[in-house]
């Protein structure tokens, strides 16, 4: 009941006219932004976190929260009139939804999208509301050998489940670790690696390190790969959902729901894993298996529900332990850590009015989006129709006056290019760039507390596993690294007896 009354509080400040004209603009930049060709939530938010610098926290994260959801529908859109995913949780919508748009269903799979995600984002709002009090109370009682337990768990997922290699995640979250390292020692008070540059005693603006590895990193990307010719859209018209597309889509929304808020919500979470789930989970139960991998309106409806669902999921560990367990979460961390503020389990309480102003905006702007992007989606289509060139200089233009707006300060500009070419080799070699970013903000924070747990125990290592807590962190973590090794092994044993089974 606490959680419900502090929510109708968050409400009450949200709904003022200027916030909901924030809310308004965030809907519309995120969707904008998020519809473009290879742009997904992480590098929308990263491209428009320095345009909210210049609001006060309350107006800054009420615009985000739109931004945020805006950012993951402009994907969806993207995924299924263009075929072309802006992020790995968005490859099952495009999928089916790119099959549906062929056959002339555009609509009705933009609109189950749009729904699912409305239907997704409302629950898993909602269980956010009510789930983050109670993770709260539990952190309280955490330590630092537990913390670093925690963001140890955080690294080896993130590094392991995104990207095709565990080994190039793992290599991704290494420069990350080493950008975070820049700067000044937070216990000593010494300088290190910053070249003897004054600038960089503070350490690499994580608002810089986003926008060009997310940005400027995928427009090199592109451009290295542009051919010429006009981009070929689907057409997103066709009658919209009719009765018999509600019956069939209805259930995957829930269930779709049901998988992504808990991977979401763990420390170890992501949205990759439960969109893959729910889709196979429809694929399953399906009374039409024939129509799967030729446009089922269920292999749209179910991921793109457990896509949204993860999308809030992720504040929870975010909001209540300070951890990001998606690049989006990462670049949402660097916005508190922005404002002075440093999500963990103190934030409701020196915090509470911005926490649940942010989680009622949540509301907001996900109602926003439905009521206003299904009749905008002819807008939004001709966005898709950009000329790349233009599309990618103007990316690259924004990512530089934004940068240079954090500071002020030249040299931004040149860590900005270096950065962005980093960026731009990493995706080259197929190393994937949300490790990198996680692991610049959480590795500080990973080093901190593991420096206070051996101070605390005068270097005694075994402090790290004395408590319950982190002893199951650390098993998980194992279980994290070990897993994928297991399963492939298991999979090429499985195929070599089949092979050999018949002889």
């Amino acid at each position: 009941m606490e959680a419900l009354s502090s929510l109708l509080g968050g409400f009450a400040d949200a709904a003022t006219p200027v916030n909901l004209l924030f809310a308004l603009l965030g809907v519309l930049l995120g969707t904008a932004v998020g519809v473009l060709p290879g742009i997904g939530p992480a590098m929308t938010v990263a491209l428009l976190l320095p345009i909210t610098y210049v609001l006060e926290p309350t107006a800054a994260f009420i615009m985000f929260a739109g931004i945020y959801y805006g950012g993951m529908y402009g994907g969806s859109t993207t995924s299924i009139l263009l075929n072309t995913p802006g992020e790995s949780s968005s490859i099952m919508t495009a999928l089916e939804g790119n099959k549906m748009a062929k056959a002339g269903r555009g609509a009705a799979a933009l609109g189950t999208a749009a729904i699912g995600s409305f239907v997704a984002g409302t629950i898993a709002t909602l269980l956010l509301a009510l789930v983050a009090p109670t993770v709260v109370k539990l952190a309280i009682a955490i330590g630092p050998a537990d913390y670093f337990a925690l963001a140890l768990l955080a690294f080896l997922a993130v590094a392991t489940v995104l990207g095709a290699s565990p080994l190039r995640g793992l290599a991704s979250l290494c420069v990350g670790l080493f950008l975070g390292l820049v700067g000044t020692d937070l216990l000593t008070g010494q300088q290190r690696f910053n070249l003897g540059i004054p600038q960089l005693a503070d350490g690499i603006d994580v608002v810089i390190v986003a926008v060009a590895l997310f940005a400027v990193g995928e427009a090199l990307h592109v451009a290295s790969r542009l051919r010429h010719g006009p981009v070929e859209v689907m057409s997103s018209s066709g009658s919209f959902m009719t009765r018999q597309d509600f019956r069939r889509s209805w259930k995957p929304w829930l269930r779709g729901t049901a998988f992504g808020f808990p991977f979401g919500a763990l420390p170890a979470g992501g949205a990759e894993i439960p969109t893959f789930l729910s889709y196979a989970t429809e694929r399953r139960l399906t009374k039409h298996p024939d129509e799967f991998g030729h446009g089922a309106i269920e292999g749209v409806a179910g991921p793109e529900a457990a896509n949204n669902a993860a999308a809030a999921g992720v504040l929870v560990p975010l909001l209540t332990l300070g951890l990001p367990t998606s690049a989006t979460a990462a670049i949402l961390l660097a916005a508190f850590q922005g404002y002075g503020i440093q999500p963990g389990p103190t934030l409701l309480t020196t915090e509470s009015t911005l926490v649940w102003t942010l989680i009622a905006s949540l509301f907001i702007g996900n109602t926003m989006l439905l009521v206003l992007n299904l009749p905008l989606v002819g807008i939004w289509v001709k966005l898709l129709k950009i000329p790349r060139p233009y599309l990618y200089a103007g990316i690259l233009m924004f990512a530089s006056l934004g940068s240079y707006a954090v500071n002020a300060d030249p040299l931004d500009l040149v860590i900005l290019l270096v950065l962005g070419l980093l960026g731009f080799a990493m995706r080259r070699f197929g190393w994937p760039v949300a490790p990198a970013v996680i692991g610049l903000i959480l590795g500080p924070v990973a080093e901190t507390n593991l420096r206070r747990a051996l101070a605390i125990s005068n270097g005694d290592l075994t402090a790290l596993v004395d408590s319950w807590f982190s002893r199951i962190i650390l098993v998980v973590a194992l279980v994290v690294v070990l897993a994928p090794a297991v399963l492939k092994l298991t999979r090429r044993r499985s195929a070599a007896m089949a092979e050999g089974g018949p002889a």
